[in-house]
């Protein structure tokens, strides 16, 4: 709140704090690959069947398509019916494309087996230091399933990952007290650049896309929880923390050590945390997925561009492969949008333009929806692998002192007596 009345006050001021916001980005996202890398070798390391690895891997898959789908869904739906674009008659052959010509660039390397071999990194070191969540995930797999076939051999390096996690960790715990100047910054840097007025003329879009994000949240992801017996408040007051870190930043990659951290005190084993987490920041976009759907019909409404059911069932489709894609890539959504709209041809790609002014905005949307989705992704995945200790997580959401860093349910139950 105070980031965002300096910038409505001293918009030059704001804008000029951008730096420090961005430093902090930088330092948690210089940590994300090693704390990956570290949590799903110890994970998997600890793990004694190699099948169980397989089995979460699969069901995490098949969780993240149905929710992903499910998010799609629910955007065409809702946009179909508000029509935030009608009545803007905006003639695509009139926008300027100056200011969408690098995300288009971007856009146009964005094909499929372009993005299969990048899961590949050209040197085994250089997936820590590439930034690509998902090449880290895959030389982390496979360091920790060579790690299961060496059993005994295996458990030194396993402790010695285990210390140079908690290093990690504490590093970690240093940053994380800069937040707060960080949200100030970025928020102040947001609205000083931006202004309040530049969200005026698409509030409709931007409230369209708020509130089908609640319902989501609420309906769809509060459903879950109520599923496996959690409540949704209870569950946000415990992630809150990571939540109003999103906010500030708009990066949901700033609250993953955080997340891990958290999903693991709550009750869910580290292996199916280890490999669900990291998954959810490249596959279980939710929040990405409702924004897609949204914004490109949006701008077929806003240019009087026609699209018929069965185009915009072609464009979901496009949209389940691309949506995928936009991990670890500066302005991801936005990005992503561009090869989606360059892919189908059903809606011109100047339409952009109308709105690139209040992406930042819903970037907040995206990244807070992102994140509850892959926290609540979590509890689900460990649940249906019996890998969910409910009792400890009752008693972490009723605020009753717990041990942090329990790594297993065994561990919890050994612990308790």
């Amino acid at each position: 709140m105070l980031g965002a009345l300096f910038g409505a006050i001293w918009p030059a001021w704001g804008a000029d704090l951008n730096p420090i916001a961005q430093g902090f980005v930088k330092l948690i996202s210089m940590l994300i690959s090693p704390i990956i890398f570290c949590t799903i070798v110890i994970g998997i390391g600890g793990m004694s069947d190699l099948r169980k690895i397989g089995r979460v891997g699969l069901v995490a898959i098949v969780y993240f398509e149905l929710l992903t789908t499910a998010a799609l869904l629910i955007g065409l739906v809702i946009v179909n019916w508000i029509k935030p674009g009608a009545g803007i008659h905006a003639h695509a052959a009139s926008l300027d494309m100056g200011a969408i010509n690098s995300y288009v660039a971007v856009a146009k390397k964005m094909t499929f087996s372009d993005y299969v071999l990048n899961i590949i990194p050209t040197t085994l070191p250089g997936a820590l230091t590439s930034g690509e969540i998902l090449q880290v995930l895959l030389v982390a797999l496979l360091f920790g399933i060579v790690l299961v076939q060496m059993g005994e051999k295996g458990r030194p390096l396993t402790a010695l990952v285990e210390t140079l996690y908690k290093v990690i960790l504490g590093i970690v715990t240093i940053l994380v007290k800069l937040a707060p100047l960080a949200a100030f910054a970025a928020l102040a840097f947001t609205v000083g650049k931006y202004g309040l007025r530049t969200i005026g003329g698409l509030f409709d879009l931007m409230l369209c896309v708020y509130l089908t994000m609640a319902l989501f949240i609420v309906l769809v992801l509060g459903g879950i929880l109520r599923l496996n017996r959690i409540g949704l408040w209870s569950f946000l007051r415990y992630i809150r923390e990571e939540l109003f870190l999103v906010i500030g930043t708009s990066s949901s990659e700033t609250a993953l050590p955080g997340l891990i951290a958290k999903m693991e005190h709550l009750g869910c084993a580290k292996p199916v945390v280890g490999l669900v987490v990291p998954a959810g920041y490249s596959f279980n976009l939710d929040g990405t997925s409702i924004y897609l759907t949204m914004a490109a019909v949006f701008i077929a409404q806003a240019t009087d561009t026609p699209l018929s059911v069965g185009q915009q069932l072609v464009m979901l489709g496009v949209l389940l492969l691309t949506s995928k894609g936009s991990a670890g890539v500066t302005g991801a959504g936005f990005v992503t949008l561009s090869a989606t709209l360059a892919s189908t041809q059903s809606v011109p790609i100047s339409g952009l333009t109308l709105i690139l002014g209040i992406d930042r905005f819903m970037s907040q949307a995206r990244s807070i929806t992102n994140l509850i989705g892959n926290a609540v992704a979590v509890v689900a995945i460990a649940a249906w692998e019996d890998e969910f200790d409910r009792e400890r997580a009752w008693r972490v959401l009723a605020g009753q002192p717990m041990e942090l860093g329990s790594s297993s349910i065994r561990e919890a139950v050994d612990e308790a007596g």
